[in-house]
């Protein structure tokens, strides 16, 4: 097994990603409770003060992850946005699928950013809260586009992205937890969800052919 002191098999950046990949796995199959340092290390084979070179703590290791995940998202959904710059509807529509297929192609992440609850967590760093908060502004961006347009009726932009994310976090759910009715089809199910959300900001003229 190797020791600390030799990492000759594998870069600093190399045990890093083998460290933040396996703790994914670990914290998605057994939970945060029974996450440690001594488990990661037995798992990766290396001794636990070498993970100590990288993250202070197990919650370092959590913070981590959640903002990767959260950048991996932010980039997604910025290629997105970019792709409709002057259709805010269709921009609104595009953000919301790309979030529900990110949480789809990405279970674990997904868990860790969203689903985790860990009852005691050191407080997530404000710098990465602020860079996580990124990725509502995109959907804001879009509603306060529309509502300058006279497309949507949004009253407070924030808040509606927020609600957006809060239904969209509810068909990822259902769909990752495999509690969606074996009748319904899921590609319908994802495309009514969409259509649903948006709903709720059009006009009552409009909202009624949308």
């Amino acid at each position: 097994m190797p020791t600390t002191s030799d990492t000759t098999d594998s870069t600093g950046e190399d045990l890093r990603r083998l460290i933040l990949d396996t703790t994914r796995h670990l914290l998605v199959k057994e939970g945060y409770q029974n996450l440690s340092m001594r488990k990661i290390a037995r798992e990766i084979e290396y001794s636990p003060t070498s993970i100590y070179l990288h993250f202070d703590s197990k919650d370092a290791l959590l913070h981590a992850l959640i903002h990767e995940g959260m950048m991996q998202l932010h980039d997604e959904l910025e290629a997105t946005a970019q792709q409709h710059p002057d259709a805010p509807i269709e921009r609104l529509r595009a953000l919301c699928r790309c979030f529900i297929e990110f949480g789809l192609s990405n279970p674990e992440y997904y868990e860790v950013m969203f689903q985790l609850r860990p009852e005691r967590m050191e407080r997530y760093p404000p710098e990465k809260y602020r860079a996580a908060r990124r990725n509502l502004t995109f959907f804001a961006e879009a509603l306060t586009q529309g509502r300058e347009a006279g497309l949507l009726y949004v009253e407070d932009a924030s808040v509606s992205a927020s609600t957006i994310w809060a239904s969209l976090h509810g068909t990822v759910s259902l769909l990752l937890a495999e509690r969606l009715d074996v009748q319904i089809d899921r590609e319908t199910f994802i495309t009514t969800a969409i259509r649903q959300t948006i709903r709720g900001y059009l006009p009552s003229t409009q909202s009624a052919t949308s």
